[in-house]
C-alpha cells in the first residue's frame, strides 16, 4: 500500500518536476530530448522574467479573487442558513433555482453579461469581474452552506429563539461561529476557481492592464515562438497562491467536507 502511494505521488509530481527543471534552464538548453535532465548550469533567469511579466497581473488576480471569494462565501452562508433553518413557502424551489446556476455554461451568458456590465458602467474593470465571480459563486457556496446547516440541530436555533434572538442574531451568535469548516471548503473552491478562471477574465477585462494572471500567462507564448523555460516558470509562479492555500488549509478541507453535525 505504501509503495502504491509513493508511486502515485511520484507519477503526479512528474509534470511539476519537468516544469521546475525547464524553468531553471536557459532557452538554448530546452528540448524534448533533455527535458528530464537537471539544468546545467542552473539559471533563474526564466523565473525572474516570468515574475516581471506576471507580477501586475497577479496583483489584479488577488484584487479580484480575495473579495469575490469572501463575498460569495458570506452570501452563500446567509442563503444556506435561511434555506435550511428558516423554511418559507417555495424555499425548496428557490434553492433549486440558485443551485441550477452551477449548470449554466459560462459561454451561454457572455452577451447578456457584457450588456449588463456595460449598462452598470463596470465593463472592463476589476470591480465588474469581482461582481461576476461573486454572483456565479453563490450557487456552489449556497449548496455547501445549506448542506452544512441542515445537520445543525434545530435545538440550537430554538434555544436562540427562547433567548430572544432574531433571525440575524441567531445567525451571528450561534450559527456563524460554528461555520468555519464550511467557510474553509467554500473558500478553497472559490479561490481556486476564480484564480484559474480564463474565460471571464478575457471577456470582461479586455484591457491587458487589468487582466488577471491566467490571461497574462497565456500571453507569455508569442505567435511564432515559445520560450518554454519562461512559460514553465510562469506556470509555476501563477500556481503558487493556490498551492499555498491548499498547504495551509488542506488539513481542514476533508473535515470541512464531512462536517455538518454538532453533538451534545
Amino acid at each position: 500500500m505504501a509503495a502504491a502511494i509513493v508511486f502515485a505521488s511520484l507519477f503526479f509530481l512528474m509534470p511539476i518536476y519537468v516544469m521546475l527543471v525547464t524553468g531553471l534552464k536557459s532557452a538554448d538548453n530546452v528540448s524534448l530530448s533533455t527535458m528530464w535532465q537537471l539544468p546545467s548550469p542552473i539559471t533563474g533567469g526564466a523565473f525572474l522574467e516570468a515574475w516581471d511579466r506576471l507580477a501586475s497581473s497577479m496583483r489584479n488576480s488577488f484584487i479580484v479573487t480575495i473579495p469575490a471569494t469572501a463575498l460569495s462565501c458570506m452570501i452563500g452562508s446567509i442563503n444556506g442558513y435561511l434555506l435550511s433553518k428558516w423554511r418559507f413557502r417555495f424555499s425548496n424551489v428557490v434553492f433549486i433555482a440558485i443551485v441550477f446556476g452551477m449548470f449554466i455554461p459560462f459561454q451561454s451568458v457572455l452577451i447578456p453579461l457584457i450588456k449588463t456590465l456595460q449598462f452598470l458602467g463596470l465593463y472592463g474593470s476589476l470591480l465588474g469581474l469581482i461582481l461576476v465571480h461573486t454572483i456565479y459563486g453563490m450557487a456552489v457556496t449556497t449548496l455547501i452552506f445549506r448542506n452544512f446547516y441542515v445537520n445543525i440541530p434545530n435545538e440550537l436555533i430554538d434555544a436562540g429563539r427562547v433567548d430572544g434572538a432574531g433571525v440575524l442574531g441567531i445567525f451571528r451568535h450561534i450559527v456563524l461561529p460554528i461555520s468555519i469548516p464550511a467557510f474553509v471548503v467554500g473558500a478553497i473552491f472559490q479561490f481556486t476557481g476564480i484564480w484559474n478562471d480564463f474565460l471571464f477574465g478575457l471577456v470582461v477585462t479586455p484591457d491587458p492592464r487589468v487582466q488577471p494572471v491566467m490571461i497574462a500567462l497565456n500571453n507569455l507564448s508569442s505567435t511564432f515562438s515559445v520560450a518554454w523555460n519562461v512559460l514553465m516558470a510562469g506556470a509555476l509562479v501563477a500556481a503558487l497562491p493556490t498551492a499555498i492555500l491548499y498547504l495551509v488549509l488542506g488539513r481542514y478541507f476533508i473535515s470541512g467536507l464531512t462536517a455538518g453535525s454538532v453533538k451534545g
